[in-house]
């Protein structure tokens, strides 16, 4: 699940909290899905994966939830969510985030060679909004691409 915005109340902004119930209805509707949630500290705290973990705790185990509090931005949840599929030997996994992001999100998992399903919900927001979100994609899949073909050059000359 990729984080989103914390409200200066330490709350989950509409997106967040969208993409949360998402999640724990995946989660609630097949008992062996465990629950990665990711997102540093934002423009305001706590840590966007904290604001995730404490929305499931009435609707997942604990031990169904991971916390990724270390990462800031798409590609470093996609690099440690990877690592974590390869550890815990998971066949797939599914990404929580919103249409406009998806396209990004799965490009990344493919890059390390991860099959990545799209967790289906339905666009929102108003036309205007969701025009500057698909621009704002549009930028970011490109930087994204080479970023994240270094990083996936960096990671595999690593030893292990």
């Amino acid at each position: 699940m990729f984080g989103a915005a914390v409200r200066p109340d330490g709350s989950a902004s509409p997106t967040l909290a969208r993409r949360v119930g998402y999640a724990a209805a995946l989660a609630e509707r097949d008992p062996a899905i465990d629950l990665f949630c990711s997102g540093g500290v934002g423009r305001y705290p706590p840590a966007e994966a904290e604001v995730m973990g404490r929305m499931l705790s009435h609707a997942v185990a604990a031990d169904r939830v991971i916390l990724d509090t270390a990462s800031r931005d798409t590609l470093e949840t996609v690099r440690r969510a990877a690592a974590l599929v390869r550890r815990a030997g998971y066949a797939e996994c599914f990404a929580c985030t919103d249409p406009y992001h998806q396209p990004r999100v799965r490009m990344l998992f493919a890059l390390y060679g991860i099959r990545c399903r799209p967790v289906a919900f339905p666009k929102r927001g108003s036309r205007r909004l969701r025009r500057r979100m698909r621009l704002r994609e549009a930028a970011a899949i490109p930087y994204d691409l080479f970023a994240g073909l270094g990083a996936r050059w960096r990671d595999w000359r690593r030893p292990s």
